[in-house]
């Protein structure tokens, strides 16, 4: 058999490859500038703009339209938009085009909400959900001459409460926790090359303690004799941890795979190569496929985390011990470029103000956030709750929807061992009436169980915040603003049983539909929130509490977090939140990552010490 190809180490890279669990050797970047047009009147089907943009402006992708990064900077209702560039032979090149890697695929991070998308006035195909990756085979159309034109056009009607949105505002000016839009191309569009039979997606999941499942999707069938190798190694010592093959039924399409990691056998030496945030040690993988003659066709550099999440007793567990979850709310949200990250390095840098304000946590908030971000808590050590955007109307529309899409971003994250828990809902946003309503009881229900379905190896919260039914850890959200009456709400387990048999603080019932206190740890997901704003003060700067100086929001975050500290039963928290966000001025730092305070106060305050 051939020996696997050199490959990048993909727990080492440098945090620009867009799809960071399974690297390739080359890859072409067609982020930059593009062809931009409105379209307001919905013309362009009609006026020929699928071969190219008549009266076009530039835009710089992925910035949205709406943020002044991409040079347009027009925040106002604009239903369609339509993009255009073009693909070089350079492009094409740099993509690894070659004998053995035929097939030329076009890759999208994300593009919101619906896009259509033509090269040469041929069409591709479409994609709905603007949160989630999406891939064309586009061999046939990039085939004959040296340059062709791609045309992508993007739907994003804000009125349309049945798509998933998040934050985003279908006032046209941004209100009270909405914030302004983001149409269109977000994330990293890219071309890669790959052979005809090759790997077309890799999911690492736990096996116990001593083994990891592997799910490998071709593109195309495997043909009689096809081998899969996967290896494991662990760079900082250099140290082979596992070498497998597997034969691949012929014409399977998924292949699964149980790699034991023998190493782990030894219960005193576990801690050595577990993944935690105090020590994130990262394994690196390697799964290539090999024909009958033995010959390498395709070969793909991953890696993995070795460690385990759930609940027992009250507790949340990681790696089987209780863990105190102290966690940030981020919005992953940018002044000048709105969802989209102002830079790759950015996405580093955001992780790393988390862990230096004492963090080991953060909850992106109703965003499916950049692979890269999660590369970078993966390898930096950051606990990540996984949540999706929320659609604000209840509906057989809405709920096809979300839940596609949900499936899908489940599907590309699973193998983070940063993400730690799943969120389906938050607040009852699109289940407003769930207390009551037997059918949104139904979805809620249906939606936590069948996320446990696509990964049962993670908690799941059924509704963040309140009106929970089969969640696997009960979650509050409460501003009070009083640190002692937030010691008094949390205080022992005669406060929870009444916290939980009684409403909540937000006027809601934290458990509905009869759902039983099954013992589950409970965290307080939402709290803070207080406002300050000590520089380029905004009218509309707002919080749910405020405070007067510097030292006295110190004073206020720190009694809040001594309430919290009180408590017996509490087993996390979360703050609102990392950083201010348009009109909410309640962060830590400023919308442009700056501490608020220095940062060594605002770590105390947080850490208790």
């Amino acid at each position: 058999m051939s020996t696997l190809p050199a490959l990048p180490l993909a727990s080492r890279q440098d945090g620009s490859y867009p799809r960071p669990q399974m690297m390739r050797t080359a890859w072409a970047d067609l982020d930059g500038t593009w062809s931009f047009r409105h379209d307001d009147a919905d013309a362009g089907l009609t006026a020929g703009f699928t071969t190219g943009l008549p009266e076009a402006q530039d835009i710089t992708v992925p910035y949205p339209p709406e943020s002044a990064a991409s040079g347009i900077a027009e925040p106002g209702f604009h239903r369609v938009v339509w993009y255009a560039r073009t693909i070089t032979a350079d492009d094409l090149a740099a993509a690894g085009r070659s004998e053995a890697a035929p097939l030329v695929l076009l890759h999208f991070g994300a593009v919101d909400y619906r896009a259509l998308v033509w090269i040469d006035g041929r069409f591709v195909g479409e994609h709905e959900g603007g949160h989630t990756p999406f891939t064309f085979d586009v061999t046939a159309l990039v085939a004959g001459g040296s340059e062709h034109v791609l045309v992508v056009r993007a739907e994003d009607d804000p009125h349309d409460l049945t798509q998933p949105r998040g934050k985003q505002d279908w006032h046209e000016d941004a209100h009270a926790i909405w914030y302004q839009r983001t149409t269109g191309i977000w994330q990293t569009v890219w071309l890669e090359a790959v052979p005809a039979t090759s790997i077309a997606h890799v999911q690492w999941l736990p096996a116990g303690p001593t083994a990891v499942d592997l799910a490998v999707r071709l593109r195309g069938r495997a043909a009689p004799g096809t081998r899969v190798r996967v290896a494991l190694r662990f760079d900082e010592r250099h140290e082979d941890l596992a070498a497998i093959d597997v034969d691949a039924p012929a014409g399977a399409t998924v292949l699964h795979v149980t790699v034991p990691v023998t190493r782990q056998r030894n219960g005193q030496a576990e801690d050595e190569l577990t993944w935690s945030p105090e020590r994130p040690r990262l394994v690196d993988a390697t799964v290539a496929l090999h024909d009958a003659g033995g010959r390498t066709v395709d070969a793909v550099s991953s890696y993995l985390g070795i460690r385990s999440v759930g609940v027992a007793r009250g507790s949340f567990l990681l790696n089987g011990r209780p863990y105190d979850v102290r966690s940030v709310l981020n919005q992953g949200y940018w002044p000048d470029s709105h969802l989209a990250a102002p830079s790759r390095d950015a996405l580093r840098r955001e992780v790393e103000l988390i862990k230096e304000l004492g963090f080991t946590a953060c909850r992106i908030h109703q965003k499916i956030e950049d692979p890269r971000f999660l590369f970078w808590a993966d390898r930096l050590g950051l606990l990540v709750w996984g949540e999706t955007p929320g659609a604000y109307e209840f509906s057989a529309t809405a709920v096809q929807r979300l839940t596609r899409e949900w499936m899908e971003a489940v599907d590309r994250d699973a193998s983070h061992p940063s993400i730690v828990t799943w969120v389906p809902f938050n607040e009852s946003w699109g289940i407003q009436h769930v207390a009551d309503d037997p059918a949104q009881q139904a979805y809620s229900r249906a939606l936590t169980d069948l996320t446990r379905a696509l990964d049962p190896t993670r908690p799941v919260i059924s509704n963040d915040g309140w009106e929970q039914q089969n969640s696997d850890i009960i979650t509050v959200h409460d501003y009070e603003g009083d640190g002692e009456a937030l010691a008094r709400t949390y205080a022992d387990e005669q406060a929870r049983d009444r916290l939980l048999t009684g409403m909540g603080p937000a006027g809601r019932r934290i458990l509905v539909a009869d759902a039983p206190d099954r013992g589950q740890p409970v965290m307080l997901t939402e709290f803070g929130g207080i406002t300050f704003q000590p520089a380029d003060r905004r009218d509309d700067g707002w919080g749910y509490t405020a405070a007067d100086d510097a030292q006295d929001w110190i004073a206020r975050i720190t009694a809040l977090y001594d309430g919290i500290r009180a408590s017996s039963f509490l087993t996390g928290s979360c703050y609102t939140q990392l950083t201010d966000t348009m009109q909410e001025t309640n962060g830590l730092l400023t919308a442009d990552r700056e501490p608020k305070a220095p940062i060594e106060q605002i770590r105390q305050a947080v850490r208790g010490h």
